[in-house]
């Protein structure tokens, strides 16, 4: 019997299985015809809507599959677009090509960081990471080896091409961040039911248990964070490539509250919930423009609000278990 039934409600059990279905062929299909009714400036929005899922995905990976507090998230977000931006002036590399390289550079930045600090936990992980997005941010300011520009930042980037096709207009960027956007989709969630994911949440929910099955809380931890960190770093070319300029403006700590608020916002550890988050993020402001003077004071009820009635988020993910016991027991056997 469902619980559904259990309660009297008369739900089919399989109703978000339904939901998902119907749900996921419509977005798909708005994605596709969006650019054939939308202006330039809507393109534009929906380019940046498309970077913020991107930044959501990165750190879900992080804070909600292994439950790891990082409010520093916007200095890998940095490196991928400074990495990026250097690499295209300097040495005229296509920017597509930088793409990967881009996500290696904040990858292996973010394993530099954070090794000697993994075995940290709750605050004082966060309080660490906060420290390392500003000195990432300060660092850019300085202007080291004379790479960055300063508070003036990079410029002159070259714009993506596709062979003969140019990606420098809007529906061009466009196209190209809701493909990247797909193709880490649809990686991020056979990474939840891979082996992976579930010693993930094995170490969310009870890291001691998990230690004590034989996971490698460690390893799966720095994972977790060079994961984040790639994604944030792909996001940071797809920025560089679109605005053809970058300065440290763009990576505060206030960049790195948006993304945390994405995860709680959507869900932590749900892919949807993500969109979600990242659509009420980047898209309310827009629509909500004649009220600017009002927005932070609009955005503050929100999180009070969703903190007060939906703590779970606005897509929670639903999970196989929530004891650790059971997160063990679907480690070792994927099939039950």
């Amino acid at each position: 019997m469902s619980r559904f039934a259990r309660h009297g409600l008369g739900m089919p059990a399989n109703l978000p299985t339904r939901l998902r279905v119907a749900v996921l062929p419509l977005a798909l299909l708005a994605v596709v015809i969006f650019p054939f009714f939308a202006s330039d400036y809507l393109l534009d929005v929906a380019f940046f809507f498309g970077i913020y899922v991107l930044l959501g995905l990165s750190l879900n990976i992080v804070l909600g599959e292994v439950g790891l507090y990082d409010l520093g998230h916007a200095g890998f977000y940095a490196i991928g677009a400074y990495t990026t931006a250097i690499l295209s002036t300097r040495f005229g590399i296509p920017v597509l090509i930088l793409l990967p390289v881009s996500a290696l550079a904040a990858g292996l930045f973010a394993f530099l960081v954070t090794s000697p600090i993994i075995h940290l936990r709750g605050d004082y992980l966060c309080i660490v990471t906060i420290g390392m997005g500003e000195i990432v941010r300060l660092a850019l300011i300085n202007n080291p080896l004379g790479l960055t520009g300063g508070p003036n930042g990079v410029y002159g980037i070259d714009s993506p091409t596709l062979g003969f096709l140019s990606l420098d207009t809007s529906a061009g960027a466009y196209g190209l961040v809701w493909v990247v956007v797909g193709l880490c989709v649809l990686a991020l969630s056979r990474v939840q039911r891979s082996r992976i994911g579930r010693a993930w949440n094995c170490i969310r929910e009870d890291e001691v248990a998990a230690q004590a099955t034989g996971i490698d809380v460690r390893a799966y931890k720095l994972l977790a964070f060079v994961l984040g960190a790639a994604v944030a770093g792909i996001a940071g070319n797809l920025y560089a490539s679109k605005l053809l300029v970058v300065s440290p403006e763009s990576f505060t700590f206030w960049e790195s509250c948006l993304m945390f608020s994405i995860v709680l916002i959507g869900g932590m550890g749900s892919v949807p919930g993500v969109i979600i988050g990242a659509a009420a993020i980047s898209l309310f402001p827009e629509i909500f423009r004649s009220f600017a003077n009002f927005r932070m004071v609009v955005f503050g009820v929100v999180m009070i609000l969703m903190m007060m009635f939906r703590p779970g988020g606005a897509w929670p993910r639903r999970r196989g278990g929530t004891e650790a016991r059971d997160l063990v027991r679907r480690l070792w056997r994927p099939n039950a």
